[in-house]
């Protein structure tokens, strides 16, 4: 498997892996979770654990940009050698995303939200022959 697609499986864990931490974060400050409504009492949390939710369903918007982007590279240059290094600057950003948001540092987090960005819009030029 190339290190795209490792990367690509990786990235498929990234909202797993934030909405896990916003369960922990939320059941420390409501004391249990809501697993009836699950999503109203995300609705409710504050602080780091909203910002964990937020972290999650973030992961889920750029999974959907990057996921074809990564298919798009594959079948337009299956042997780029530049693919492999936006993958995993993509996938260092957006974890990276992840740590910034939850800390609430909110300058940083955007820059590396660019950055990830920019890495998978990149894949698509890729994929076009362009890079």
């Amino acid at each position: 498997m190339s290190i795209q697609f490792w990367c690509l499986l990786v990235a498929v864990n990234f909202p797993y892996v934030w909405g896990g931490v916003s369960v922990n974060l939320r059941k420390k400050e409501f004391g249990s979770i809501d697993n009836h409504e699950p999503r109203a009492q995300a609705a409710k949390a504050t602080g780091a654990a909203a910002r964990a939710y937020a972290a999650h369903l973030n992961a889920w918007e750029a999974l959907a940009v990057f996921a074809p982007a990564v298919i798009v590279a594959h079948l337009g240059a299956p042997n780029s050698t530049v693919a492999p290094i936006l993958c995993l600057v993509w996938v260092a950003a957006r974890l990276l995303h992840g740590v910034l948001y939850i800390a609430n540092i909110a300058a940083a987090r955007s820059a590396v939200f660019g950055v990830a960005l920019l890495c998978a819009m990149a894949l698509f030029f890729v994929g076009a022959g362009m890079l």
